[in-house]
């Protein structure tokens, strides 16, 4: 039952999530966190980050992590698999449509109408995955238990991205060994 349940979840993750990872991880967090309760917040929020620090899609990372922490290695199995059907169709079913109708003016406006609900749900991912990260409860914001040490390695490396330019994979070492210097202290 646990291995329809994984495809079934990571099916509907796959078939849904529009506009690559980010967009897909209110997706993937209502499905493992909200619906099934396979992870909390807080180990949600462990997911992207790992997800981010390794090669591939986060939707099929997740998958993968969840299915395995589920199911062992045939949980990760199906998990995947019910992640990546749908694109493999999807895409070889959009590859035809595309091409027959790639100068049509009515199918441009479709996809130029897609993008402002794909930013929506980005924005929306970020934001929960921000508020859990300076917030135990992240249905209850209060400043009193903010937690600050986080709310400094973010403005760091948030500063170190877009004025400095660095390289992402430095910052995200440098925030982990900043974490690790505030958990020591």
């Amino acid at each position: 039952m646990i291995y329809i349940q994984l495809f079934l979840s990571f099916l509907q993750i796959g078939l849904f999530s529009f506009g690559g990872g980010y967009a897909a991880m209110p997706l993937i967090q209502e499905q493992i966190v909200d619906t099934h309760g396979w992870l909390s917040m807080s180990e949600f929020t462990d997911l992207i980050t790992i997800s981010q620090m390794t090669p591939g899609p986060i939707a099929i990372n997740s998958a993968t992590f969840v299915g395995i922490k589920i199911a062992g290695l045939a949980g990760a199995a199906v998990a995947t698999a019910g992640c990546i059907l749908p694109s493999c169709v999807i895409v070889t079913l959009l590859a035809k449509i595309y091409l027959k109708y790639r100068n049509v003016k009515t199918f441009q406006s479709v996809l130029d109408s897609l993008r402002p609900a794909v930013v929506a749900m980005i924005a929306a991912a970020g934001v929960s995955i921000l508020t859990s990260a300076f917030w135990k409860n992240a249905d209850k914001i209060i400043l009193a238990e903010t937690d600050w040490s986080m709310a400094f390695i973010f403005l760091i490396c948030l500063i170190l991205l877009i004025k400095a330019k660095w390289n992402p994979i430095l910052v995200m070492l440098l925030a982990g060994l900043m974490k690790l210097g505030v958990s020591f202290l």
